[in-house]
C-alpha cells in the first residue's frame, strides 16, 4: 500500500496568485509588495514541484489586486511569474508578468554619483534587455543589473 501525504492550501475567495516564482526570489518578492505588512491572509510556498521551473514559489493574498506598476516589481524579480486574479473563487485574469520598457520610482541607480541618489529626484530607466535584466538610468546613463539592483524603501 502506498502512503501519500498531501498538504491542501485552501483556495481563495477573492485575490491574486503568483504563481511560478524562482525559488531564490520568494521573499524578495514578498518585500516589494510590502506583504510582510499585509493584514489579510497571505499564503507562501516555496521549493514546489514545477513542469516549468522544477522547484518554484507561489504567494497567495486574499483580496488583493496588484497595479501596473505592483506587476512590474514581480517582472524585475520573477521575470515568468504567472499573476491570477481570482474573484468568487474562480480565475477571471490570469497572465505572465511583463517587465515595461520604462521603469520609474522603485529602483535606485547603482551610480553614487547620480543626481537621483543626492537629491529628490525620481528615478527613471530604460530596459535595455530584458532577458538578461539590464537598466539604462536616463539621467546618468549607467547601467543597473539584477546583480546590483537596489529598491527604493
Amino acid at each position: 500500500m502506498e502512503n501519500k501525504k498531501e498538504l491542501v492550501v485552501s483556495a481563495i475567495e477573492n485575490g491574486t496568485v503568483i504563481d511560478h516564482i524562482p525559488t531564490q526570489s520568494v521573499y524578495q518578492v514578498i518585500r516589494i509588495l510590502g506583504l510582510e505588512k499585509y493584514k489579510d491572509e497571505v499564503l507562501i510556498g516555496n521549493y514546489l514541484n514545477s513542469q516549468k521551473l522544477e522547484k518554484k514559489g507561489i504567494i497567495k493574498i486574499k483580496n488583493k489586486h496588484f497595479t501596473k506598476e505592483e506587476i512590474s516589481k514581480i517582472a524585475l524579480v520573477a521575470p515568468f511569474a504567472t499573476i491570477i486574479n481570482i474573484e468568487n473563487y474562480k480565475v477571471v485574469d490570469k497572465f505572465q508578468a511583463e517587465l515595461p520598457d520604462h521603469i520609474e520610482n522603485f529602483i535606485r541607480c547603482a551610480n553614487p554619483k547620480c543626481i537621483t541618489n543626492s537629491e529628490a529626484v525620481p528615478t527613471k530607466f530604460d530596459v535595455v534587455d530584458h532577458e538578461n535584466l539590464k537598466l539604462r538610468c536616463h539621467y546618468c546613463e549607467k547601467f543597473t543589473t539584477m546583480e546590483t539592483m537596489k529598491f527604493t524603501e
